[in-house]
């Protein structure tokens, strides 16, 4: 783990290409939708890399360490997770030229850059299925794939036909890859190499679980990190992961136990998901639970893996937090402070730092409003770069370890600490209720020196022998 200590602490920015930005590009017209109507399944708002570099300057202004882009390479989807070309870019992003370009200026800005790697499956375009639906057996790639009869029938399926091929979810766009054949393996290791040759700084791998094969995931590993032992792997796993987090497969995964128990407690009886996660509906939990579900997941994998972890309150397959939370922003910062002060790094999820609404498929994946800053929530971007800032340089954040201050926590206050042996902290209280609490902390238990860095509706006054905090309904307040 001493190879990816850049991840600890580390705060990553998350890119859906073809919503965050839009720069003009030579050789793509304006044949796209607008940018401020709806999403739509098939339409494309143009968003390409040149105008993520034209935003490397606000990134690094709201403190981003890294940036993951969701899939960048050449499909005829606007998520771009069916792929046609591994080895190139998509040109209506700017192609490979704009991805170099994007690539140095985030690296001359500190900024390191994660691509999204989609080797579960595949698309309909690319060459290799393209060829078995012109040749049917005669293809020498017929084992690339599982078919399970010819001729291999891909388009045109009534309702109630299955494919006659192994794809993802029955989705005849997305025939699944044959893992367990050497061209394919070497292909996807291929892909794998060219790219962090080409200077990328890791890879979010999608579905990674779908791939059970671990011989597989380890000789994945032993690829990237002998040409970048810097590089990080991290996965999508919803669920538990200590299959892929023995240190021979993933540095982490996308933690969604963490914004799992953020929404069940913070967003209480407001909770309002369109969504399951992982295959469970979520609900309202007390502090106790919470805080049980909290060292649970602490408990689940080694220091070392939970100080790299990937921690996200939302993503591109999840409601905003604007709706999550119903709404209530006092909620939302409860969650984001509570997410910025745990171990390992944060992923913010494009738009989620200026309360962007939306839910799956209805302005989840919108087009970022630059033009209308109307629609940007100021307070809660103030909040986001505040908390940026008290982790960049803090090895409290990089390095310390979590725990409840459980003599504060009454059911209603919140209270955690991140520490170092010798006495360095970060301590957080949080009132999570609709009423006003008070907590008298005495020197013993926090230390000497009392310093405020972040409040909100907190008043702290002095005592003989430690501090006293009144706290307002949903308030919180961050003392180093």
């Amino acid at each position: 783990m001493k190879d990816i200590g850049w991840v600890k602490g580390a705060v990553i920015y998350q890119v859906f290409p073809d919503r965050f930005a839009r720069a003009v590009v030579p050789g793509v017209g304006e044949v796209f939708e607008k940018w401020e109507s709806a999403e739509t399944p098939h339409g494309f708002k143009g968003g390409n890399l040149k105008g993520v570099e034209e935003k490397l300057g606000y990134l690094r202004g709201l403190g981003v360490d890294a940036i993951y882009l969701n899939p960048v390479f050449t499909s005829a989807a606007n998520h771009r997770y069916h792929t046609h070309d591994y080895f190139s870019v998509d040109p209506v992003l700017g192609g490979n030229g704009a991805f170099d370009s994007l690539l140095a200026a985030a690296h001359r800005h500190g900024i390191k850059v994660i691509l999204d790697g989609v080797f579960n499956h595949a698309s309909r375009g690319f060459f290799q299925f393209n060829h078995l639906l012109e040749n049917g057996e005669a293809s020498p790639y017929k084992d690339w794939w599982h078919v399970r009869g010819y001729p291999v029938k891909a388009y045109n399926l009534s309702a109630a036909e299955k494919p006659n091929y192994h794809c993802w979810w029955n989705l005849p766009a997305l025939p699944k890859f044959n893992t367990a054949n050497p061209q394919v393996r070497s292909f996807i290791m291929e892909v794998a190499a060219f790219w962090l040759k080409r200077g990328i700084d890791g890879w979010r791998l999608d579905v990674p679980y779908e791939i059970k094969d671990d011989a597989f995931w380890r000789e994945f590993r032993r690829v990237c990190k002998k040409i970048n032992p810097g590089c990080y792997i991290t996965g999508e796993i919803w669920g538990p992961a200590e299959r892929w987090l023995k240190g021979d497969q993933f540095d982490a995964v996308m933690n969604y136990g963490l914004s799992a128990s953020c929404i069940s407690y913070f967003g209480g009886e407001k909770v309002r998901l369109t969504h399951s996660y992982a295959g469970r509906r979520l609900g309202r939990i007390n502090q106790g639970a919470f805080m049980a579900a909290i060292e649970k997941l602490l408990a689940r994998y080694r220091p070392a893996v939970n100080l790299v972890q990937m921690n996200m309150m939302s993503s591109h397959d999840t409601d905003r937090m604007a709706d999550t939370y119903g709404q209530d922003k006092a909620r939302v910062k409860l969650a984001v402070v509570f997410s910025f002060l745990f171990p390992g790094a944060i992923n913010i999820y494009y738009g989620e730092e200026i309360g962007l609404e939306g839910t799956c498929d209805h302005g989840s994946r919108r087009g970022m409003p630059w033009g209308n800053k109307k629609l940007w929530d100021t307070g809660l971007l103030e909040l986001y770069r505040r908390l940026a800032a008290l982790r960049r340089g803090s090895r409290v954040i990089r390095d310390g370890k979590f725990a409840f201050i459980k003599e504060y926590c009454d059911g209603s206050i919140l209270a955690f600490r991140r520490f170092l042996p010798g006495g360095k902290q970060i301590v957080c209280f949080i009132n999570n209720s609709a009423s006003v609490g008070e907590v008298v902390c005495g020197k013993a238990a926090l230390g000497e020196a009392v310093e405020p860095v972040i409040n909100c509706g907190v008043k702290l006054a002095a005592l003989g022998k430690g501090f006293r905090l009144k706290m307002a309904p949903r308030s919180f307040v961050v003392l180093r």
